[in-house]
């Protein structure tokens, strides 16, 4: 097992008091930046009360959100030493699985642009987001089984939606890593990019997003988070209220008038 999952230890009271995350907002989205490069950016308490924090910015602002990390990591994992510390209450209160089911759940899309190590906890952040990009040196892998644990934060449902079962049972029972590559090819990113062209290509994704009709992205994603059951009905709900918009109008009379000889 890669010893980057093992990030963590007790905090110190200085980093009890040191934000977790590196906000940057702007008019159609928010970069959210992974910042405990002591600790691999293990996903500990503080820094879930700080992603819970963020969710409701952006529950009450809709707006594309880009969550990566720093020092060439993404997230190393959950914090092992507040992991060895919980109790089965705790697991039933998904600490972890709520903030980044919440985060699945934002309005707007959320990319999550991937450098290095993505495992665990970090990995599990990176499947809740709607695109993945990522770097020629990114690793995903959930080690947990190896630490006596499940992946309990949304891995044995998400992973299997995106690269489907076979793939992830692959991964969640041999606790394996997977590099770049494989990622690429089995869709769990959608495109590989060298480190410092990272962030322009999430920013590049965001700005095609927000191009779009905000309402219709909304609606988009509410759409392909529906069951299977629910459509086709939910589709032509969704749409319902978009024919019936202002925005719709406008949009497509621009169009229009661009086409005329």
């Amino acid at each position: 097992m890669s010893d980057a999952i093992l990030a963590g230890g007790a905090r110190t009271p200085v980093e009890q008091e040191t934000p977790r995350l590196r906000i940057e907002p702007t008019d159609d989205r928010v970069i959210a930046t992974l910042d405990r490069p002591d600790r691999r950016n293990a996903i500990d308490q503080a820094m879930v009360d700080e992603l819970h924090a963020l969710c409701a910015l952006l529950e009450e602002q809709p707006r594309t959100l880009i969550v990566t990390g720093t020092d060439g990591i993404f997230a190393a994992g959950a914090d092992i030493a507040e992991l060895r510390e919980r109790t089965g209450d705790d697991a039933r209160r998904g600490i972890n699985a709520a903030v980044f089911d919440r985060i699945r759940h934002l309005p707007m899309p959320v990319i999550a642009a991937v450098d290095g190590f993505a495992l665990g906890g970090g990995a599990e952040l990176a499947y809740a987001a709607d695109i993945r990009i990522g770097t020629p040196r990114a690793r995903f892998g959930n080690p947990e089984p190896g630490l006596g644990i499940i992946a309990a934060a949304g891995a044995s449902w998400r992973l299997p939606e995106i690269v489907g079962h076979a793939r992830a049972s692959a991964l969640l029972l041999t606790g394996r890593v997977i590099d770049a590559d494989e990622a690429l090819a089995w869709g769990l990113v959608s495109s590989v990019h060298e480190p410092d062209d990272l962030l322009a290509a999430a920013h590049a994704i965001a700005d095609r997003i927000a191009a779009n009709s905000a309402r219709a992205t909304v609606l988009t994603k509410r759409a392909l988070r529906a069951p299977r059951a629910a459509h086709p009905a939910i589709d032509g709900e969704l749409q319902a209220e978009l024919f019936d918009s202002v925005d719709k109008r406008r949009r497509m009379t621009a169009f229009l008038e661009r086409k005329k000889p």
